[in-house]
């Protein structure tokens, strides 16, 4: 199954109709032993559907907390992701909703467990977090995950940081922030610091604690500010500081686009975070970087047909799911023939040259 979702078959049925080819079987021979030829499709299925999904997943995530090693405060961030064509109307059965964690030093996809539908995150990620090796990381989560007994499990369990966005389902908690900012913003201090940051090219610190950073990018068309405000002067916040552990800050992040395209568009965002990181320069990586679990996402659905992909079996849909994002490791992982190569090319050329596919298989699997 990994091989042939390497070459680019993500179906069972392709996947079974590239193991049947000669020239795929003698290749296969290197590596398994098929004294009987490739088993029919049914048997290949049930085989699958056969196959723990929980254990498959544990032993995973033993993997990568085996082969990789994070270095300090690198970012780890966890989301979910439904497998729309997993849903079965006619059998009642809802589609599959896998929570992944992404570590942004390697780039890869380090854990992940099934859930039953996107309300049901809260407690998955406890889960996700109980198998995870990530001391000294920061984790971030969407506002979904920002509930007290998450934020206790990354800081006493997993003894990391956190940096978590902030919305309505806290909506106390993220009017108080709010106000905060807005009182700040009315007084001047926002913009008095902003410009102090410009001036020196560096992120900025008063004497409340306040800190800002601003980034410039440019690219895709597109003109993107950000400019990122986070305050350790919360005190104030007695409630908040007793009821979550290790809370240190409050961010704010300002995003400004303009489209070189459309002379005039622009638009803009405002989010709210909280965190238990001691600086602004650790919560902009951490609130940039967090699209990488989003951008993973993405490469699953248009590289690999995740959300195209029919299989209804519940284990087997999920032993799929845990096969793609090995192979999105697989591919991420090889950066000395093809460094600069995407993912959709590079299965091209594993599918058209077996020494390449050896070269995937022994880098990610034989060599490990």
């Amino acid at each position: 199954m990994t091989c042939g979702i390497i070459c680019g078959y993500d179906e069972f049925e392709l996947i079974h109709v590239w193991a049947k080819a000669p020239d795929t079987q003698k290749w296969l021979k290197k590596y398994i032993a098929l004294p009987n030829g490739i088993p029919s499709l049914s048997t290949l299925k049930r085989g699958f559907s056969v196959i723990r999904p929980e254990e498959f997943s544990t032993r995973f995530i033993s993997w990568m907390n085996a082969v990789l090693q994070l270095p300090e405060k690198d970012v780890v961030s966890v989301d979910g992701k439904t497998s729309r064509g997993s849903k079965d109307e006619r059998k009642g059965q809802k589609a599959l909703h896998m929570v992944s964690a992404l570590c942004h030093s390697h780039g890869l996809v380090i854990g992940q467990v099934k859930t039953d539908e996107k309300s049901n995150e809260i407690t998955a990620i406890p889960e996700l977090l109980d198998q995870l090796l990530i001391e000294g990381s920061i984790v971030t989560i969407d506002a979904i995950g920002l509930q007290t007994k998450i934020v206790t499990k990354i800081v006493n369990d997993n003894k990391a940081d956190y940096v978590i966005n902030l919305k309505g389902n806290q909506e106390v908690f993220q009017q108080e922030v709010k106000e905060y900012f807005t009182d700040l913003e009315q007084s001047g201090k926002l913009e008095q610091i902003k410009h102090q940051a410009v001036q020196e090219g560096a992120h900025v610190k008063n004497s409340a604690g306040l800190q800002v950073l601003s980034t410039l990018e440019k690219g895709h068309g597109r003109i993107e500010r950000r400019t990122y405000y986070y305050s350790t002067d919360i005190n104030w916040m007695v409630d908040a500081k007793r009821d979550w552990t290790k809370l240190i800050g409050i961010g704010m992040v300002l995003r400004e686009v303009e489209y070189t395209a459309e002379p005039g568009k622009t638009t803009n965002e405002t989010v709210f975070y909280v965190g238990s990181v001691g600086n602004v320069a650790d919560f902009a990586r951490a609130a940039r970087t967090h699209w990488g679990v989003e951008s993973m996402h993405w490469s699953l659905d248009v590289i690999f047909g995740d959300d195209h992909n029919r299989t209804r079996e519940t284990a087997a849909a999920q032993n799929l799911a845990i096969v793609k994002r090995m192979v999105f490791n697989t591919l991420k992982n090889e950066t000395k023939i093809y460094p600069k190569m995407s993912k959709p090319k590079k299965r091209v050329v594993a599918a058209t040259d077996p020494s390449y596919r050896d070269v995937l298989i022994n880098l990610n699997f034989k060599d490990r």
